[in-house]
């Protein structure tokens, strides 16, 4: 693609899709990292979920000079929220392979040409890669090798996944257009709304790469979702309650339900008592009553258990720095 004229094609291989809310700030820079690629055949769709700064204004000379960008407002027939602004963005994405980008975060250079080559010469559904964080401004001295180590993902691997063993990080990965032609983020969610919809597509296609290369960089703020979460927002609180309910449906449909993974789901309930999480998992099993009984015997011995297995983690602790 001619870099002068910046015309995007009529079938990009890659959408790019970006939610911005109020982000005027430091949404150029995110920008700027999109159109150094390396990989030129994209388009980006920019949705607005309702910013009240100005955000257009910035942008207008971009979309003007570049038409590989286009800017949309969300409509009223998506939910406020990130789910909602990106699901907006995927009903219009025309390209090959679905990347989402977040407004203040940078990618690096060959993001979408490492991610196309892995995607463009294997039987593969997506391509995960590393994301890193950094706070302040930004270490643009980006590593160009294309030597990299890489393993194959597949629905095996879900357990690990939904326990965090192998991180599924937001913005970091590329997925076919087939992975999205059924799924869409569960509207709703304020909080994990990414964590649930990987999860079903995860159980729903073939499998994957992972490439251990730092292809993306989270810009980390002080005030965040995540930070709302770590802080026990309740909004954030029942939304996670809500995705792991909606997590476990999809493992039953798909009887993927383990007891390994049940027993980590049901450990995290003891937290989320007041969404009757335990409650709402055991209804979602629709178990004997056999089966009933040992996990609600499991459930309730679960504090004692938790309790002196901290206290062996920390006599084993002690003794190790003596």
């Amino acid at each position: 693609m001619d870099k002068r004229n910046f015309q995007m094609s009529l079938t990009p291989k890659v959408s790019i899709i970006m939610a911005t809310y109020n982000r005027a700030q430091c949404i150029m820079e995110s920008i700027k990292s999109i159109q150094d690629q390396t990989f030129e055949d994209w388009e980006c769709i920019i949705v607005d979920d309702g910013g009240t700064d100005n955000t257009e204004a910035i942008l207008k000379p971009l979309l003007d000079k570049d038409k590989r960008f286009k800017y949309l407002k969300r409509t009223s027939n998506y939910q406020k929220g990130l789910p909602g602004s990106r699901n907006y963005g995927l009903d219009e994405a025309k390209g090959d392979f679905i990347i989402f980008f977040d407004d203040d975060d940078i990618a690096h250079p060959q993001n979408l040409e490492i991610c196309v080559h892995e995607l463009s010469t294997k039987e593969i559904s997506f391509c995960r890669y590393i994301r890193k964080t950094f706070t302040g401004d930004f270490d643009y001295n980006f590593d160009y090798s294309k030597d990299y180590t890489s393993f194959y993902i597949d629905k095996r691997d879900i357990n690990k996944i939904l326990k965090n063993e192998l991180q599924f990080n937001s913005c970091a990965v590329m997925w076919t257009k087939e992975c999205y032609s059924i799924h869409r983020y569960t509207e709703h969610l304020k909080y994990a709304e990414e964590w649930e919809v990987y999860a079903r597509i995860l159980t729903s296609v073939n499998k994957g790469i992972s490439v251990n290369k730092d292809l993306y960089y989270g810009r980390k703020h002080e005030v965040s979702v995540t930070g709302d979460f770590g802080n026990r927002k309740e909004s954030s609180l029942a939304s996670y309650a809500d995705a792991v309910d909606l997590v476990v449906q999809n493992l039953k449909q798909k009887d993927l339900i383990s007891d390994e993974i049940l027993r980590y789901f049901i450990q995290i309930s003891l937290d989320y008592k007041k969404y009757n999480l335990y409650e709402r998992i055991i209804a979602t099993l629709n178990l004997t009553a056999l089966e009933k009984l040992k996990w609600k015997v499991f459930y309730k011995q679960l504090p004692l258990r938790l309790h002196f297995y901290r206290i062996y983690k920390n006599h084993k602790k002690s003794k190790s720095i003596t």
